[in-house]
């Protein structure tokens, strides 16, 4: 296990080396000039000869008067010991500026896989065991509508209905503009502002994995060492949860991945929708303005997030099932 663990690692450091060359090109091949960005404004202030002189120390100073291989691993150099620039838009180092963008990001995500873990597991059971009946038909049409509706239709709908007529949860934000109050009111204010984006990022990920879980649930009912539990005398719960459930997994961790990946792209969406501080809506101010710091630092973190998750989801394989072993 610990042979095949660093070989996965020396391959996800030769991917991560080979698709940042790729996205650091492809922002380079941009026609705009980040050099105009900073000096905007300052034109009509300065002499012509003064500010060609200072676009010409701006360019000096971020680096862009060198040749792209040397600007690439000068980037590259820096971003490995945690210097990943400074943001044009903000002027301030890119990592102050992600952070609070970050944590909201990774609070929302986590608080959405809590819930759909929660929901879509037990759901995916009970519809495989009581298949065919009124209740698995009902939880199908459901989540059906969250598997075929864009995600971007359903926010604006609920929207609609909780913000708009019902008037019960505010309309997007992290928080309430001005708000005053103790720690705990703030906290609840920014849970407040959570229930939507999360309700429904949790709303369209139930489809694909309750059903999912339900057609692996399925199949495992009807192998022959169910049948065998069963003549044992084995409790139903324990022929379920112990026996089919556990089984059912590894196919399960197959688009858990896929999962868990999309995840975290679609909360892109969802922020940016729902105007929510976090690193989606970020990315996408900082593609629009051109503040490539900040983009490039976002785009590798969304590489490396995906890396990571399938080298986690292998090694999760083992503990699903104990057959499976890397060498």
């Amino acid at each position: 296990m610990l042979n095949y663990i660093i070989r996965r690692i020396v391959y996800i450091v030769f991917v991560f080396f080979i698709v940042s060359v790729i996205i650091f090109s492809l922002y380079k091949l941009s026609p705009a000039d980040p050099v105009k960005m900073y000096t905007e404004g300052l034109q009509n202030e300065m002499r012509p000869a003064d500010f060609e002189r200072y676009q010409q120390e701006v360019r000096a100073f971020l680096g862009l008067d060198q040749p792209l291989v040397v600007q690439y691993f000068k980037w590259m150099g820096k971003m490995l010991v945690g210097d990943f620039g400074r943001s044009l838009l903000y002027r301030q180092p890119v990592v102050q500026v992600i952070k609070a963008p970050m944590s909201n990001t990774l609070m929302l995500n986590a608080i959405t896989m809590l819930f759909v873990f929660i929901i879509t597991i037990p759901l995916g059971i009970t519809t495989a065991v009581k298949k065919g009946t009124i209740y698995d038909s009902s939880v199908q049409v459901v989540t059906i509508l969250g598997l075929s509706l864009p995600s971007f239709i359903i926010s604006l709908a609920a929207i609609l209905i909780f913000s708009v007529l019902l008037g019960w949860l505010p309309i997007g934000g992290a928080y309430t503009p001005g708000f005053r109050g103790t720690g705990f009111a703030l906290t609840l204010d920014k849970l407040k502002h959570m229930i939507l984006p999360i309700g429904v990022m949790v709303f369209t990920s139930l489809g694909s994995l309750t059903r999912y879980i339900r057609a692996t649930m399925i199949d495992a009912l009807r192998m022959d060492y169910i049948r065998t539990a069963r003549a044992k005398g084995l409790t139903e719960k324990v022929v379920i949860y112990s026996h089919a459930f556990r089984n059912s997994m590894i196919p399960f961790m197959t688009i858990l991945i896929s999962w868990f990946l999309s995840l975290f792209g679609g909360s892109i969406m969802i922020e940016r929708i729902f105007n929510w501080n976090g690193m989606g809506n970020l990315y996408i101010s900082s593609i629009m303005v051109f503040d490539y710091a900040v983009a490039l630092t976002l785009s590798m973190f969304y590489v490396l997030i995906g890396l990571i998750g399938n080298l986690i989801i292998d090694i999760a394989y083992t503990f699903v099932d104990p057959r499976i072993r890397f060498s």
